[in-house]
């Protein structure tokens, strides 16, 4: 393999790659590119994959007695673990007799997130620069990235959860009893300073969800691109000014280092996927 398309897989010719976009056709205002691509790939897994966990969490046949109550499969009994931790201790003790009409959307919004959040660790654009350099293409890529890295698709998913919030305090309090809210109880001599004051909190919130989501998913990925590009820059660095022991030993720890370092971030980029997909869920909660 060449030297170049091994650095374009080790993501050392830039750690941005791997968060910016790219158009396939058309142009960039009306086209289709590889972020919105991969959005619809990780669109489609969320349909299956909940298809499937629906299907084997869902009570079976009688014929196979007490046993149809029961979830089958690893996967299916971890979801349904974390479906009922979320509705018991953290959208029922907010929502109470509201938590049923609004767990569909809550529980939606939490898995999608998490799904495509779990997509961006997969290595597709290093796998596509390998098979594109086979016909001297290292920068081939038709999906990869993560589509909750893209601040339009969380922009998105945050406008969606404003406007749910908004009609249901419009449903719950009625039109004039929800603009009320914008006075906070204050006397009406700082309504001016609290109206504002008010809006600005409602517009807020939207924002930090998209801007919070949109940026731990970016930093983790330039991090542990970043990480791995430092392997393959001392290892080529190394090959480029040729064999000496000193420079063996150096390279090898700096690459040793590196990769122990990406895989240490790798666990904790897990982790982050799960924590972000529960705090958008939480705060839109």
């Amino acid at each position: 393999m060449p030297a170049s398309a091994f650095m374009q897989t080790l993501a050392a010719g830039g750690p941005l790659d791997h968060t910016l976009d790219k158009i396939l056709f058309g142009s960039e205002t009306f086209g289709l590119t590889m972020n919105t691509l991969t959005l619809i790939l990780g669109f489609g897994l969320y349909l299956w994959f909940m298809t499937v966990v629906a299907k084997a969490i869902a009570v079976g046949p009688e014929s196979e007695g007490n046993e149809r109550y029961l979830t089958k499969g690893r996967l299916a009994q971890m979801v349904e673990v974390l479906v009922l931790l979320m509705r018991d201790q953290f959208i029922r003790p907010q929502l109470g007799e509201q938590t049923n009409k609004f767990l569909p959307f809550l529980l939606t919004l939490f898995f999608f997130i998490l799904v495509n959040n779990l997509l961006g660790l997969v290595p597709l654009l290093d796998i596509q620069h390998l098979i594109g350099s086979a016909w001297g293409d290292p920068g081939f890529a038709l999906i990869g990235g993560t589509p909750t890295g893209r601040i339009t698709t969380n922009a998105a998913l945050a406008l969606i959860a404003f406007i749910i919030w908004t009609q249901a305090g419009i449903k719950s309090n009625g039109i004039v009893g929800w603009l009320k809210h914008f006075m906070a109880g204050a006397p009406w001599y700082v309504a001016p300073i609290v109206i504002i004051v008010e809006v600005i909190g409602m517009l807020v919130k939207p924002t930090a969800l998209t801007i919070r989501l949109f940026a731990n998913m970016t930093a983790g990925h330039v991090l542990l691109a970043a990480l791995i590009g430092f392997s393959g820059l001392s290892f080529y660095g190394f090959l480029g000014d040729g064999f000496t022991w000193g420079g063996l030993g150096g390279s090898l720890g700096i690459t040793v280092v590196s990769l122990v370092s990406a895989i240490l971030i790798f666990f904790l980029e897990v982790f982050v996927a799960f924590l972000q997909a529960f705090v958008f869920t939480f705060l839109t909660t």
